[in-house]
């Protein structure tokens, strides 16, 4: 039987706390179908702990529009990651 699961390629970019603790500005990462932006951010954070604590407060971004967490991944797409950010 064929694997109806193949994984399929997106693009991370990834800014501010991300990319400070990842030490990347792009991953390319390949996913299972339905997996959401909410499972790779979750995933990002067990791989990199620090990440934790900006989970609840990171907003979403797909292919250029925000996004819930629970929004399912196609091939090709690009993710953001967008924590909170300050500045003066």
């Amino acid at each position: 039987m064929i694997n109806e699961k193949r994984e399929f390629p997106i693009t991370l970019k990834l800014f501010a706390i991300y990319q400070e603790v990842i030490g990347q500005a792009e991953l390319r990462i390949q996913v299972i179908p339905g997996t959401t932006v909410g499972q790779v951010c979750d995933q990002l954070s067990q791989r990199y702990p620090a990440l934790a604590p900006w989970r609840s407060q990171t907003r979403f971004g797909l292919n250029l529009n925000f996004v819930p967490a629970d929004t399912p991944l196609s091939a090709e797409d690009e993710v953001v990651f967008i924590p909170p950010v300050s500045g003066g």
